[in-house]
């Protein structure tokens, strides 16, 4: 199988890491930013990640890529674990602030999407419509990184395990992960005790890199 990401794409980390828990082997293939053409020729838009099948079909959205693997390959399925309400709602509260501290920084990380200038302008133009300019978001970290730190205090009550954040691998995993994961790239922020032993121990198992030593 081949999987067709983005490195800081937090969709594509949830895909990633199914392939890393289960120990099952997968290609992955960068897209250039820009790359237009390579997704539209797969699934008919541009959109990652993108599962290539073994018999050549092509499969998009991340959870659905998830589940596939999950339920499919190994021994039996792993996201077994009972969701939490509570952290579902903290991650779309972090997802509040989390877009503006991160994209300024992708285009400076050495990411591999981003390694052209015409990738770079692609992202940056992409993302005029939706967001403050860089320039301005980066302005705002200071207030930025307040507001997630105030979450990070919620948070770090409810992590029962580093292995697993309810105690048992479930999608919360697979939502939680990423999104922290993410913002490893912001330097000034302080990552609490059980969220950052979380962070290292679940990169562990699922082969997901954070961004620590790239973080600006």
């Amino acid at each position: 199988m081949k999987l067709y990401i983005y490195e800081h794409c937090p969709f594509c980390a949830r895909a990633r890491m199914i392939f890393g828990l289960k120990n099952i082997l997968v290609e992955q293939h960068v897209l250039l930013s820009d790359d237009n053409q390579s997704p539209i020729s797969m699934i008919g838009e541009k959109m990652v990640p993108i599962l290539q099948k073994d018999d050549g079909s092509f499969m998009p959205e991340s959870l659905d890529i998830v589940s596939y693997v999950d339920n499919n390959y190994g021994d039996k399925p792993i996201l077994t674990g009972v969701r939490s309400s509570k952290i579902t709602e903290l991650i779309q509260q972090i997802q509040q602030y989390d877009y503006r501290l991160e994209c300024p920084r992708y285009i400076k990380m050495n990411l591999l999407e981003f390694s052209t200038q015409n990738a770079i302008d692609d992202f940056v133009t992409s993302k005029a419509n939706k967001m403050d300019s860089f320039a301005d978001c980066l302005v705002q970290s200071d207030t930025l990184i307040s507001a997630v730190s105030k979450l990070f205090d919620k948070l770090e009550l409810l992590i029962i395990s580093p292995n697993a954040c309810n105690g048992t691998l479930s999608l919360d995993d697979i939502l939680l992960f990423p999104t922290l994961r993410n913002l490893t790239c912001v330097k000034d922020l302080v990552f609490p005790k059980k969220i950052k032993a979380y962070l290292q121990q679940m990169a562990k198992q699922s082969k997901v890199d954070l961004f620590f030593d790239r973080a600006i």
